[in-house]
């Protein structure tokens, strides 16, 4: 992979702009980075390689900063440890469009690239760089960390065992703000946990918050760029109310306008904010590719998805844990109340909203069968909710109310069929999610 991303970016003619090379903080990413960066600066290609597992946005933020031709990012983000991967970053600092992707993949070699004689004549520089740092002091000048200190707030921070390590607690620290900090060490296995910000795996940083009587805690995923949280009373707010305090607190508090985009998955809750103040949505299929691709096109306030991933204007067309969870705690500060009273006040303003996904376990054949039928119509009704629409720009989702509906989709690489509800009550939830797993079971049997 390597070698098809350095050859595409020779033949875009990028090659004097360089490649940024980051890792994560699993086993091997940094020797798998410098395998990576050898191959690219073999096709004549100047590297930055990041000195230290470097968080998903630090590496974008250099991708712009350093005007580089993009980023290769040796990680899996927020999946088991078992795993590894690579992401690529393109010029603009965000996700490589789908158009990129495809032609990269164009240049992948059908020989070992380890063995293959490079096109350049002689390799390029690597040149080792503190990635971090600059990053940090970019999203320092984004929030009032002052103001953040003088609230008095104090805050537990989880990255999770990932990249982020460190990050929020130097700026914490640098700051005077009151924090503590868990699974700051570096453990690959991520013992006990994933590290993606979403339960069960925020029931350590729940825990924490409580013992220590903090007001809030913050998590990001194994390469920073997702955000999960909880409130004082260690409960965990969800991506989706993450998104909606972001955006009702652009518009009400900061008078910014804009328009909004949101994929397929992600609450009704962002329509109704979006509605009241004349905001236009955007709504895409999952994956923040899309999101990527509208805030390059258009004036796009913010953007988010249902993991977790959210970005805002002034800042990168890229997801970024770390800097949300500093609009989180600054948000605190300003408004003088807790997560929990963000969370009612959005309830009580645009009605009572509850999300859950659960995954079921059944053959990919089976899983598109299922999507099919509903695609189809086959079901008029789901745990007696009338099916009042049909939306299927991204597997198939049934609109039951103007905040409830149940999403269908089939997994691309694995045996498993991803169902998604949102509804007024976490009863209803539960009773939407069981009967389509229900429905999905029956449909495998026969």
């Amino acid at each position: 992979m390597a070698a098809a991303i350095a050859r595409y970016v020779c033949q875009e003619s990028q090659t004097e702009r360089g490649l940024v090379v980051g890792y994560d903080a699993r086993f091997l990413s940094p020797e798998a980075a410098q395998v990576a960066a050898r191959q690219v600066a073999a096709e004549g290609i100047p590297v930055v390689l990041a000195d230290r597992a470097t968080p998903t946005p630090a590496v974008s933020y250099a991708v712009v900063a350093r005007k580089t031709a993009g980023a290769l990012i040796v990680t899996a983000s927020h999946n088991p440890y078992i795993w590894n991967g690579i992401k690529l970053k393109a010029p603009y600092g965000g996700s490589a469009s789908p158009e990129i992707m495809k032609r990269v993949e164009t240049y992948v070699p059908n020989e070992d690239p380890g063995k293959a004689k490079a096109s350049a004549s002689k390799s390029a520089q690597i040149e080792t760089a503190d990635l971090v740092t600059p990053y940090l002091g970019r999203i320092r000048t984004l929030v009032s960390l002052d103001r953040i200190r003088e609230s008095g707030r104090k805050f537990v921070i989880d990255p999770m065992y990932g990249a982020a390590r460190g990050c929020l607690a130097r700026l914490f620290d640098e700051a005077g703000i009151s924090f503590s900090e868990i699974h700051g060490e570096h453990n690959p296995l991520f013992p006990g946990i994933n590290p993606e910000p979403i339960d069960p795996h925020l029931a350590d940083l729940s825990e924490a918050v409580v013992a220590i009587g903090a007001d809030a805690g913050f998590a990001t995923d194994g390469d920073a760029d997702r955000i999960g949280a909880v409130d004082a009373q260690g409960n965990t707010v969800d991506s989706h109310k993450i998104f909606s305090i972001l955006l009702k607190h652009l518009v009400a508090e900061c008078g910014q306008k804009g328009e909004v985009v949101k994929t397929v998955s992600t609450t009704h809750m962002i329509d109704k904010i979006a509605a009241k103040y004349g905001l236009p949505l955007h709504v895409t299929p999952i994956g923040f590719k899309y999101v990527c691709d509208l805030m390059l096109a258009r004036d796009i306030l913010i953007g988010g998805e249902e993991s977790g991933g959210i970005a805002s204007r002034g800042h990168l067309p890229e997801r970024d844990g770390v800097l949300n969870s500093l609009y989180l705690a600054d948000i605190i500060a300003q408004r003088g109340k807790n997560l929990s009273e963000l969370v009612q006040e959005l309830q009580e303003e645009f009605g009572p909203h509850y999300y859950r996904r659960v995954d079921v376990e059944v053959d990919k054949a089976d899983a598109q069968r299922v999507v099919e039928q509903v695609r189809q119509g086959k079901l008029n009704s789901v745990a007696d909710f009338k099916v009042l629409s049909i939306d299927d720009r991204d597997g198939v989702k049934m609109v039951l109310g103007d905040s409830m509906w149940v999403l269908v989709r089939a997994s691309g690489t694995e045996n498993v069929l991803r169902l998604y509800a949102e509804a007024p009550s976490r009863e209803q939830v539960t009773e939407l999610l069981d009967a389509m797993s229900d429905f999905a079971r029956q449909q495998s049997h026969e």
